[in-house]
C-alpha cells in the first residue's frame, strides 16, 4: 500500500484534519495505545470526510488490524464505557471525554446477495477494508498518530468535484448491499453531493433488490435523508431510479397526469414544492414530523381523483384516506406509533383551514380547530402556509391574509379562555357527585359531552354548566341521584 502523502491536501485540508485532531486529541490517544502494542489505528470513513468539509461531529470511526478481543483489552481501563453490540460484526464501541468511538476490525467480507448481512471475515490490511466501503469519499483514512493521509479510490477528488462513487463496480457494491442503494441518495441529501451516471445507472437497474433489507434500516436511511440539508435531491432519485417504488410507494404514485383543461397541479412537483416551503418555515433545525407530513400530505389524491362532468377534477376526503394511508405506510416502516400519529394528524387536519374562507368561521370552529390540532398546532400552521404553490401573486397574498387572520383569532380567543387546556366546566368529581353515579362509563359520556358544549359556547359559569349536564342525563333516562 502507498499512501498518499499528506501533502495532496489542500492547506485547508490539512487544517480541517490537523482541527479534528486538536479539538479531539482522545484519537491520538487512542492511536498511541494501540501503536505501543504493535497495532495500527486509523481514523477512517465518514469522520475523515466530515473533517474535510469542516463538518465535526462527536462520533468517530477507527478501524484497526487488531481483532475485537485484543481491542477491548487495549481500551480496558481507558475507555469510560464500552459495550459490545456489534462484536460479531468486528465492532466495539467506546466512550471517553463525551465522544462516542467506534473500533472496527479490518473487514473483507464475503455476502451471499441474498440478504444484506455479510459473513464476516477479517481483512489483513488497511486496503482490504477500504474497498468494501460504500463510497470513495467515505474510504479515506489518517493513522494515527502520526497523521498519514490515505486515499486508494479517489475519493480526495470525488470531495472536491462534489460527487459519489463506488470503490469498486457499483453493480458488485450494490449486490453485495442494496441498502449502499438508498444511502446514495440519503448522502445527496445530505451532503448535496451528485450521484456518479453509473451509480445511478446501477441504482436503476438494480432498484428491487432493495426488497433484500428490512424494513428498520430502510427507515432508518429514509429519516435521515428527510432531516438532511435538501431532501428533495434524495427524493427524487429515489422516484427517478425507481427505489421509491419498493419503499415509498405513494410518492410516484402521485405522478399524475394533468387533465387536458389543467384543473389540478402535478400532485408530486406540488409535493415537493410544499416540502421545501415547510423546511423555510423551520424555526429549530430540522423537524421530521413536519417534513414527513408535508412529503405525505396529498398522498390521499390518487386514490380519490374524479373526473366530473363539467371537465373539472375532484378529490373528495383526500385528507382523510390520505391520514389512513400515512398510518399504513408508517406502520409498515416501522415508524413509532406516537410518531405515526403526529404525522397522520397533521395530513388529517391540512386541508380543513380551506373552509375558512374569509372568515366566517365561528368562535366553536376556531376552538375546535386548536383542540383537534393540540400541541400540533405550530406545525399545522407551518404546514398549511407551504401548502400554498399558487403562481398566482394575488390568490397567495389572499390565503396568506386569512390565515395571517385564523391565527391572531386563535391567539385572542387562546388569551380569553386558555385554548391549549379546554376542559369541561365540570370535571370527573362534579358529575359523578351531582348524578350520584360512580365512576364507570356514564362519567366519560357526561364529560365529553360538556367538552363538546365547551367547545360550541365557550365557558360557561357553574349553573349553566349543571343545568346542561342534568338536561344531557334527562335526555339520556339518567335520574340524578337528588331526585
Amino acid at each position: 500500500m502507498a499512501p498518499i502523502a499528506p501533502t495532496s491536501l489542500t492547506a485547508a485540508q490539512q487544517s480541517a484534519v490537523a482541527e479534528l485532531l486538536r479539538v479531539f486529541p482522545v484519537a491520538d490517544d487512542l492511536g498511541r495505545r494501540f501503536q505501543a502494542a504493535g497495532h495500527e489505528l486509523y481514523l477512517v470513513g465518514g469522520s475523515v470526510r466530515d473533517a474535510l468539509l469542516g463538518r465535526l461531529g462527536d462520533d468517530l470511526d477507527f478501524c484497526t488490524d487488531a481483532r475485537p478481543d485484543r481491542v477491548l483489552e487495549l481500551i480496558n481501563g481507558w475507555a469510560e464505557a464500552t459495550w459490545t453490540t456489534g462484536i460479531e460484526f468486528g465492532t466495539v464501541g467506546a466512550a471517553r471525554h463525551g465522544l462516542r468511538l467506534e473500533i472496527t476490525t479490518y473487514r473483507a467480507e464475503a455476502y451471499d446477495r441474498q440478504s444484506r448481512n455479510p459473513v464476516v471475515r477479517y481483512g489483513e490490511s488497511l486496503a482490504d477494508d477500504l474497498v468494501r466501503r460504500d463510497f470513495a469519499v467515505n474510504a479515506m483514512a489518517v493513522s494515527l498518530p502520526d497523521h498519514r493521509f490515505v486515499d486508494l479510490h479517489g475519493g480526495l477528488d470525488d470531495l472536491a468535484a462534489r460527487i459519489m462513487r463506488t470503490p469498486g463496480a457499483p453493480e458488485d457494491s450494490f449486490a453485495d448491499d442494496p441498502l449502499r442503494m438508498l444511502r446514495a441518495a440519503r448522502f445527496a441529501s445530505q451532503l448535496k453531493f451528485a450521484v456518479a451516471p453509473e451509480v445511478v445507472a446501477a441504482m436503476t437497474a438494480m432498484a428491487d433488490q432493495i426488497t433484500r433489507i428490512t424494513a428498520e434500516r430502510v427507515r432508518d436511511e429514509l429519516t435521515k435523508l428527510l432531516l438532511g440539508a435538501d431532501p428533495v435531491t434524495g427524493l427524487r432519485l429515489l422516484v427517478d431510479t425507481g427505489l421509491a417504488a419498493h419503499v415509498l410507494p405513494e410518492l410516484p404514485n402521485m405522478r399524475m397526469e394533468i387533465d387536458e383543461h389543467a384543473q389540478h397541479k402535478d400532485v408530486y412537483e406540488h409535493t415537493l414544492t410544499v416540502l421545501k416551503q415547510a423546511i423555510d418555515l423551520e424555526s429549530d433545525g430540522p423537524d421530521f414530523v413536519l417534513r414527513m407530513a408535508a412529503l405525505l400530505h396529498d398522498i390521499g389524491k390518487p386514490a380519490t381523483r374524479e373526473i366530473q362532468s363539467e371537465g373539472g377534477v375532484s378529490f373528495h376526503h383526500h385528507e382523510v384516506v390520505g391520514a389512513k394511508m400515512t398510518r399504513r405506510r408508517m406502520k409498515a416502516l416501522r415508524y413509532p406509533k406516537d410518531v405515526t400519529e403526529q404525522v397522520a394528524t397533521l395530513v388529517f387536519l391540512h386541508l380543513r383551514f380551506h373552509g375558512y374562507g374569509r372568515g366566517e368561521w365561528t368562535d366553536s370552529a376556531v376552538r375546535r380547530y386548536v383542540t383537534d390540532a393540540g400541541d400540533l398546532l405550530p406545525r399545522l400552521h407551518r404546514l398549511v402556509r407551504s401548502d400554498c404553490t399558487t403562481r398566482n401573486k394575488r390568490r397567495a397574498a389572499a390565503l396568506a391574509r386569512s390565515y395571517d387572520t385564523l391565527e391572531e383569532r386563535i391567539e385572542r380567543l387562546a388569551a380569553e379562555e386558555d385554548l391549549a387546556r379546554i376542559r369541561p366546566d365540570l370535571d370527573g368529581n362534579a358529575i359523578m357527585e351531582l348524578l350520584g353515579v360512580p365512576p364507570g362509563p356514564i362519567v366519560g359520556k357526561a364529560w365529553k359531552h360538556l367538552k363538546e358544549v365547551r367547545l360550541d359556547r365557550g365557558q360557561l359559569s357553574r349553573d349553566e354548566a349543571e343545568a346542561e349536564l342534568f338536561r344531557w342525563a334527562a335526555e339520556n333516562g339518567i335520574r340524578p341521584a337528588a331526585e
